[in-house]
């Protein structure tokens, strides 16, 4: 079955920033390895469905509401030397999928947006009822935010200002082998230096909006986690749409500098130029979404 044509933007903590008891909780799955990076979107498509057949208002949770342990313990972890440019200090690096308490931030902007009708078909309970209980989920989260953010089809371009582009890790494998992947790291304070001077000079270009927009939500949540923790773009399950030659050619993240780079230096030439080759490159991703 194919991965789900998913990307993810994740922040990997160290584990002495955790509380007990979670903390004990997180121990304990570190220490038998937690999830490999390539099952994640399985793990998680597995915990939905789970829910789906068990009537369960969220993802991960236990009859009467509580988390099941093993979506507590579902995690992925680094080793801070993996980061480039980090002072690889001691202890390993963890993100939790945190996927009740994403789902829960999910619910919550349903209800904010839906209308009655469509909240009438597709919820069981009462909607009050569902947002203090999302509501609730979100006010559990240690962090005050959630470590994983995701998007379907394609990455959003402001992303790609976090990272160095010349780290990216890209491993060729066939299409459907969860070894096939493309992702670049970064120390969160390299991508909060970085996202704070592409949020600068977006607003000169493009105002509050768009990107600008984008950047500064994407602050704000890289500002909830602790000092020496990590931030990993992962086109996931997306490298099943491109080929070969697209992925070692993609210069996405490039592009993206450069464009910051004219902007800075009142290029509009170059910005142009650069918008140009993205929209060629994700276009076409986009144009399958439609098309399914």
């Amino acid at each position: 079955m194919p991965r789900p044509f998913v990307a993810y933007l994740r922040v990997y903590e160290p584990l002495s920033t955790f509380a007990e008891p979670l903390a004990g909780l997180l121990r304990g799955a570190v220490e038998v390895g937690g999830l490999d990076r390539a099952d994640a979107a399985a793990r998680e498509r597995e915990v939905w469905l789970k829910s789906q057949l068990a009537g369960s208002v969220l993802p991960g949770e236990l009859p009467d509401g509580r988390p099941t342990p093993s979506s507590i313990r579902d995690l992925l972890v680094i080793d801070p030397a993996e980061v480039p440019g980090s002072a690889a200090g001691s202890g390993p690096l963890v993100c939790p999928l945190d996927l009740r308490a994403r789902s829960a931030a999910a619910m919550v902007g349903f209800l904010a947006t839906s209308g009655s009708v469509l909240r009438d078909a597709v919820l069981g309970s009462p909607p009050d009822a569902i947002r203090r209980k999302a509501t609730s989920v979100l006010g559990e989260l240690p962090s005050g935010a959630v470590h994983v953010v995701s998007t379907t089809w394609t990455v959003p371009l402001p992303w790609f200002s976090l990272v160095d582009p010349d780290a990216r890790h890209v491993v060729l494998a066939p299409r459907e082998d969860p070894r096939r992947e493309v992702f670049w790291r970064a120390t969160l304070a390299d991508a909060l230096a970085r996202v704070e001077r592409a949020h600068t000079l977006t607003k000169r270009t493009f105002g509050e909006t768009g990107p600008t927009k984008v950047l500064a939500d994407t602050a704000q949540w890289l500002g909830n986690f602790a000092e020496g923790s990590a931030v990993e773009l992962d086109y996931g399950g997306l490298v099943q749409l491109l080929t070969d030659e697209e992925l070692t050619e993609d210069s996405s993240a490039e592009d993206v500098h450069a464009i910051l780079d004219a902007i800075e230096r009142s290029d509009p030439g170059e910005v142009g130029e650069r918008f140009e080759r993205l929209r060629d490159f994700w276009g076409d991703l986009a144009a399958r979404e439609q098309l399914n």
